[in-house]
C-alpha cells in the first residue's frame, strides 16, 4: 500500500471510529461496526454487477428468475431486516456456489440449482444467504478491517480460487469481480446463516427435511472435493461439526415442521428447462476442471461439446472464446466472442472479449468501440478505461489515448497496465 493509501484509510477509519457502535439486527445487542447500513447498500451496488457479468450474466430463463426472486422475497419478508433492496438471480455460471453482498443482492449459479431436489431445499439455501445479510458478515469482516484497503480504495479483485489456472489470463484480459467481498466466512458465520436461514425457511412453510437435504447434499460433496464443488466450500466452509450442529437443530428445536412441505413436484417444473441443459452444463463444468489445469487443448474439446448441446448458451461461447485466446487463436475467440454478444446482447463480458481479440488482431477502431459499449454496459472497470486508452494509441490517437490513460491511472497507481499508461504519458510529455 503507498502513503497516499494508507493515510487515506487510516482518515476514513478515523471517521468510523467515531460512530463505530450498532445494534446487531439478529442479536439485539451492541457491537463495533464501522459500516453503515447505507454503505453496504452502496458497496454492494457498485461491485455486485460486475461478479454477476464475471459469472455470465443473469440467466435469461425469466421465468426462473421469477421464481428464485419469488421465494427469496417471500423469505427476506420474514428476516431480521426486511426492508433490505433484496434481489435475487440465476447467473448464468455452471461452478457451484451461491452468494451474497452486503445490500441484499443475492445470486445462485446454474450449477447448484441442478444439484438441488425441491424447491425447500432451494429456499434453505436462499435462507442461508440471507441470513449472511440480516447478520452483516461482510460488514463484520470489514469493520475487523479484512477488507478494508480492498473495498474502501475502490479495487475489486477477481476470485482468483475459483479457477486458478485462469489467473494469468484473467490479468491479461482485466476481467473484473468482487473476490474480496464474496471472501471465506468464518465457521462461525456459516453456524449462524444456517441457524437463521432455517429459522426463514420454517417461518415461511417450508419443511425441515429440505434443509437437511440441502446439509446431505453439501456434506457429501465435501467429502468428495469435487473440483465444481471447491469456490463453494472455499467461501462456505463445511465440517461434521456445522453438519451436525444443522440436523440436530432441525430434528429438535424445528421438530414441528417435519411435516411441512417441501414442493418436490413445483421444483422439477420450474426447473425443467434448466435441467434440459444438464448435459452441456457437465461439459461446461469438466472444460472449466481442464482450463484450471492449462489443459487448453481437452478444455476446447469439452465446450465445443456444450455448444454442440446448447448452441445459443452465453455462458458456453464466452467459455470457448477464453480458451481460445488462451491458446492464442484470436480470429477464431473473436467469432465466439461475436457469436456470444448477438447470443446476449445487454450482457458486457463478451464485449470486453471481443475487444480484447481485435487489438491482438490490430482492429483498433472497432476494438474501441467494444470497450465503449461494454463501459456504457457496465461502466466502474478501469481496465476498461486502459483497453481504450490501448485501442486509440493504436489509432494514432494520441491527445485521447492519454485522456483515457490519466483516467485509468487515477484509480489503479500499480500492475503492468498502470506502468505501460505512464510510460506513454512521460513518453508523449503529459508527465514531467
Amino acid at each position: 500500500m503507498s502513503r497516499r493509501e494508507f493515510l487515506y484509510l487510516a482518515s476514513l477509519s478515523t471517521i468510523f471510529w467515531a460512530g463505530g457502535c450498532a445494534t446487531d439486527p439478529v442479536t439485539g445487542k451492541s457491537e463495533l461496526m464501522l459500516v453503515s447500513e447505507s454503505m453496504e447498500i452502496d458497496i454492494d451496488k457498485k461491485n455486485s454487477p460486475h461478479q454477476f457479468s464475471t459469472d455470465y450474466g443473469i440467466s435469461q430463463d425469466k421465468a426462473l428468475n421469477r421464481y428464485l426472486e419469488d421465494i427469496g422475497k417471500r423469505l427476506a419478508a420474514t428476516s431480521h431486516r426486511p426492508g433490505m433492496p433484496y434481489s435475487f438471480h440465476v447467473v448464468n455460471a455452471v461452478y457451484v456456489n451461491a452468494y451474497a453482498f452486503p445490500g441484499g443482492s443475492i445470486a445462485a449459479t446454474r450449477g447448484i440449482l441442478l444439484n438441488l431436489e425441491n424447491e425447500a431445499e432451494l429456499a434453505s439455501l436462499l435462507g442461508h444467504e440471507i441470513g449472511h445479510v440480516n447478520a452483516r458478515h461482510t460488514a463484520e469482516q470489514m469493520s475487523k478491517g479484512m477488507l478494508t484497503q480492498a473495498v474502501l480504495a475502490g479495487i475489486s479483485i477477481y476470485a482468483s480460487y475459483q479457477m486458478p489456472g485462469y489467473d494469468q489470463l484473467i490479468s491479461q484480459l482485466g476481467m473484473m469481480g468482487a473476490g474480496a467481498l464474496l471472501a471465506s466466512y468464518s465457521r462461525d458465520n456459516e453456524r449462524e446463516a444456517d441457524a437463521l436461514g432455517m429459522a426463514y425457511m420454517v417461518r415461511t412453510g417450508y419443511g425441515t427435511d429440505g434443509f437437511i437435504g440441502l446439509m446431505d447434499m453439501l456434506n457429501t460433496q465435501s467429502k468428495h472435493q469435487m473440483n465444481a464443488f471447491e469456490l463453494l466450500f472455499a467461501t462456505h466452509p463445511m465440517s461434521d461439526e456445522r453438519y451436525r450442529r444443522a440436523i440436530k437443530t432441525a430434528r429438535f428445536r424445528y421438530g414441528y415442521a417435519k411435516d411441512q412441505p417441501v414442493f418436490r413436484e413445483r421444483y422439477m417444473d420450474n426447473t425443467s428447462k434448466l435441467r434440459a441443459q444438464k448435459d452441456a452444463i457437465e461439459a461446461m463444468q469438466a472444460g472449466e476442471q481442464e482450463m484450471a489445469k492449462q489443459n487448453f487443448s481437452q478444455a476446447e474439446r469439452y465446450f465445443i461439446k456444450a455448444v454442440d448441446r446448447a448452441s445459443n448458451d452465453y455462458a458456453g461461447l464466452c467459455l470457448i472464446a477464453k480458451c481460445k485466446l488462451a491458446r492464442e487463436k484470436m480470429r477464431d475467440a473473436l467469432a465466439y466472442a461475436e457469436r456470444a454478444v448477438r447470443v446476449y446482447p445487454t450482457e458486457a463480458q463478451a464485449r470486453h472479449l471481443a475487444g480484447y481479440a481485435k487489438i491482438k488482431l490490430r482492429r483498433y477502431d472497432e476494438a474501441y468501440e467494444d470497450f465503449s459499449t461494454y463501459e456504457k454496459l457496465l461502466p466502474g472497470n478501469p481496465n476498461t478505461v486502459f483497453f481504450k486508452g490501448l485501442s486509440l494509441e493504436g489509432m494514432g490517437r494520441i491527445n485521447a489515448s492519454a485522456n483515457q490513460y490519466n483516467r485509468y491511472l487515477q484509480s489503479v497507481k500499480e500492475g503492468k497496465l498502470a506502468k505501460h499508461a505512464y510510460q506513454r504519458l512521460v513518453r508523449w510529455g503529459y508527465i514531467r
